[in-house]
């Protein structure tokens, strides 16, 4: 059975395939058997085969499509109210335009449930990671992320979390320090780190002059943006909208960037250029890009620790436990105190 140290132990392929037919039959189409695990860890993630369900009031005139995505999320991370605002934001999304990939509303509904699971069902969508070298991308990147952020802004999300100093930074980190993850002989230093650079993310926070805060994607690095030019509207899409959060715009612009200062305000440049032409961006938010930079480093070693008890975790971070992983965070952490003490990036 599931539990908080095997929170997927009780979802089987049988019991996958059973929850694809139950919400199919009345849609057309059951699950062919075919059954592919997608890279995901948060969430389990399969591609699943189709064909016509023989069984259906009313089959329509139209087959159903070879294969569909199921995404089948974590017990006990995200409260219901939480994921429908994540596909209400997705269809928010589609129905302006945007590219990105909402959940299929079947029955009346998106989130399902099966054997004590939570999912959803999306259309397959391909596509490759987008050639960030290219100016000409990170433009039409910029575009459709400001038509993201057009919609974004338009109502607040009611019950999904804001992404500031406490829930990012002062809580993930007394996460850590609570449960005895790091090293004895490195816990003070960490301590003394982790006030040291929180107090220096409240402090850019307040210097920039609180700043608009609206629905983001929230993990908009490319990994979530497929590039694909036979689309009906060629060029990038967004997927997995799993970390959507109130935020800052410059949230979901900042993971496009790499390389030194000056390569970093080249990119900047290119991504506004196209942003702007649908939505305004406060440059005072420049600022922030470090805190925020500082914040998910934090929250990504917690969110590690947290789902150490599932077994995919020790198999993907074996490095995790090491003095030398904690002794990396550190530097880190003496970086971003750094780095956010330096003027912002000028586009």
């Amino acid at each position: 059975m599931s539990s908080p140290a095997t929170p997927f132990a009780a979802l089987s392929p049988d019991t996958i395939l059973d929850a694809i037919d139950a919400v199919g039959s009345r849609a057309g189409f059951r699950a062919s058997g075919q059954l592919f695990a997608l890279n995901s860890y948060e969430n389990r993630v399969f591609l699943v085969g189709l064909e016509p369900s023989a069984d259906a009031p009313a089959v329509p005139a139209a087959p159903p499509p070879p294969t569909l995505v199921a995404k089948f999320y974590r017990p006990g991370r995200w409260t219901d109210a939480q994921i429908r605002e994540e596909h209400a934001f997705a269809e928010d999304l589609a129905q302006a335009e945007v590219p990105a990939v909402p959940p299929l509303r079947l029955n009346g509904e998106t989130l399902h449930t099966a054997a004590g699971f939570r999912f959803a069902l999306f259309e397959r969508r391909g596509g490759r990671t987008p050639e960030l070298s290219d100016p000409a991308v990170r433009e039409r990147i910029g575009r459709f992320l400001g038509r993201l952020h057009a919609v974004g802004a338009r109502r607040p999300f009611a019950t999904r979390i804001r992404l500031d100093a406490d829930t990012y930074g002062a809580e993930p980190g007394a996460y850590l320090l609570q449960h005895d993850w790091l090293p004895p002989e490195l816990v003070e230093i960490y301590r003394g780190l982790l006030a040291q650079a929180l107090d220096g993310v409240r402090r850019t926070f307040t210097q920039a002059g609180a700043p608009r805060w609206q629905r983001l994607h929230g993990d908009c690095h490319p990994g979530n943006i497929l590039w694909n030019e036979a689309a009906p509207e060629p060029g990038p899409h967004f997927v997995d909208f799993d970390d959507s959060v109130m935020g800052p715009a410059v949230q979901d612009l900042w993971m496009l960037l790499s390389g030194d200062r000056s390569e970093q305000e080249a990119q900047l440049r290119d991504v506004l250029a196209g942003y702007e032409m649908f939505a305004e961006f406060d440059r005072a938010q420049l600022a922030l890009i470090e805190a925020l930079r500082t914040l998910r480093l934090i929250h990504y070693a917690a969110w590690i620790a947290r789902r150490w008890d599932d077994p995919a975790f020790p198999a993907a971070f074996p490095w995790f436990e090491t003095p030398r992983y904690w002794e990396e965070r550190i530097l880190e952490l003496r970086e971003q105190i750094a780095a956010m003490q330096e003027p912002p990036l000028a586009p």
